[in-house]
């Protein structure tokens, strides 16, 4: 009897394709949505933590404003945050612009950054071509450098700069290496930097204080711990006066960014599922008429034996077979709108399992709820009342 009330149902909605169509049309653009929607804004945030991410989970950044007694860090801090357990270094970082010039070429407002060995052996990717720096050159303050690639094509155009003199502020540097071209905003500055050892940048920026550290760990599940330890050298170093410094752990602000993304799915999902509520109506209104039109049909199965459950059955899967086309139809269309949508803005097609059960099952749920009342008011019909319209 099952086997029959299901090609029952699907004869009747094939019987009736327009009106079916219509009526999975608020399911098809709701599940649409939902997949659309959730998928890439999961795609543009993954991208946007891998671009984060580049900046390093694995380490912490100290902001130094210091005090007006102490302006910034020096080395003795530097060796105390070394110390700390489960940190596997420290990079001091000095900026400033200056003038470079090679061979009688000049180019001004050139970005110094000053480094040490430890950024270079913690950093990916970051040399095209030489060496970076190395322990001796921080200790002997070593007048050595690696450029950008736009300082390289601009001032070693055709030439390899790896050995040649580059004279920085009036002084005379040797290139050792060159640094890889980036396009991503976190190393976007490199392109047009010339980094030197720190101990080095310190007397041609002409200061004698760090602003800026990154502290690299060894075991980034212990993160906590180790930002506790950092703030408690800090505060000793500036005489536990209060904002004399910043501590920015990477990994909090990727668990932040983590719980945005659910949050804005979530909200989307919420959003874009009030269409699917809306076809839930338009699959109830549309079984009540068919009820209506059915009344005789209705009547003459009841006078022949058929139980009222049967009938509600007859009429519950064709509610339910109009939200899963409609589902269906709908997680096709948003898949495709989605990739199109990832590929348009560059992010990644990250289309996830939980998305699709969500999006699917919704939209089977609202088959099943707005498709009890019809079924129901179908079973509950009195024959003899039935009949009469005969």
């Amino acid at each position: 009897m099952f086997k029959e009330n299901i090609k029952m149902s699907w004869m009747n909605l094939i019987h009736n394709k327009m009106r079916s169509f219509l009526t999975m049309l608020g399911i098809v653009i709701g599940v649409a949505s939902i997949i659309a929607l959730i998928t890439i804004v999961k795609g543009a945030m993954n991208g946007m933590t891998s671009e984060f991410s580049s900046f390093g989970a694995d380490k912490i950044t100290v902001q130094a404003t210091g005090t007006p007694l102490k302006q910034g860090l020096i080395a003795s801090d530097i060796q105390r945050l070394s110390e700390i357990d489960n940190v596997a270094g420290v990079s001091p970082t000095l900026t400033g612009k200056t003038t470079v010039v090679y061979n009688g070429s000049e180019k001004t407002d050139v970005f110094i950054q000053g480094k040490n060995n430890v950024y270079f052996s913690k950093t990916d990717d970051l040399i095209e071509t030489g060496r970076g720096l190395n322990i001796l050159d921080i200790e002997n303050k070593n007048k050595v450098c690696l450029i950008g690639s736009n300082i390289a094509n601009d001032l070693f155009w055709g030439e390899d700069p790896i050995g040649k003199k580059l004279l920085i502020a009036g002084v005379t540097y040797t290139v050792i290496g060159t640094l890889q071209e980036s396009g991503s905003f976190s190393d976007a500055s490199n392109n047009d930097a010339v980094i030197i050892p720190y101990t080095t940048s310190m007397s041609l920026l002409g200061t004698g204080y760090i602003s800026s550290v990154d502290v690299y760990m060894s075991d980034a599940n212990k993160s906590e711990k180790i930002t506790s330890d950092i703030e408690s050298v800090l505060n000793q170093a500036f005489n536990y006066k209060d904002g004399s410094f910043t501590v920015i752990n990477m990994q909090d602000m990727l668990a932040s960014m983590n719980k945005i993304t659910t949050m804005l799915s979530l909200m989307l999902g919420g959003i874009a599922s009030i269409s699917l509520v809306v076809g839930g109506i338009g699959i109830m209104n549309m079984m009540l008429v068919s009820v209506t039109e059915r009344t005789t049909e209705i009547g003459l199965r009841k006078a022949l034996g058929a139980e009222p459950k049967r009938i509600q059955q007859q009429f519950l899967l064709e509610a339910v077979f109009l939200s899963l086309f409609g589902g269906t139809i709908g997680f096709l269309f948003g898949t495709l709108i989605a990739f199109a949508v990832c590929w348009l803005i560059g992010a990644a097609f990250a289309l996830s399992v939980s998305t699709v059960i969500l999006a699917l099952g919704f939209s089977a749920a609202i088959g099943i709820i707005f498709g009890i009342a019809p079924a129901r008011k179908a079973s509950r019909l009195n024959p003899i009342d039935a009949l009469r319209s005969v």
